[in-house]
């Protein structure tokens, strides 16, 4: 609930869902290893992945179905296919929330050194 009101008590350090970062994304960092799309955009269209599912977590998608297609009708073989590509969401969900609240932390803290002087 904090989380949704300081998007009306203080709308000028919140970023939006869709804003690209505004700082160095190697701020505060030592090294950071660059996120890389590993599905390519051929594999996807032939795949037929509707654009919500083209992510970061694709290659597992891609792999998932199509151990149910070799496996179908004993689909539940393919658990580990589907534990895996549930825990990649997972991790992506936590990676974007992260870097959403990293955005809006150094958006105060530029705030609050513009106030100072």
């Amino acid at each position: 609930m904090g989380n949704a009101l300081n998007h009306y008590l203080k709308p000028d350090v919140m970023p939006g869902p869709d804003v690209v970062p505004s700082f160095d994304p190697m701020l505060g960092f030592g090294s950071r290893k660059e996120r890389v799309m590993i599905a390519t955009e051929e594999e996807m269209v032939s795949a037929k992945l509707t654009p919500k599912e083209r992510d970061y977590c694709a290659h597992k998608l891609l792999a998932y179905r199509g151990c149910r297609a070799d496996k179908f009708p004993f689909v539940y073989q393919c658990a580990h296919e589907k534990h895996d590509y549930l825990t990649c969401e997972y991790e992506d969900y936590v990676l974007r929330m992260k870097e959403f609240e990293r955005e809006r932390r150094l958006l105060e803290r530029q705030k609050r050194l513009a106030k100072q002087g």
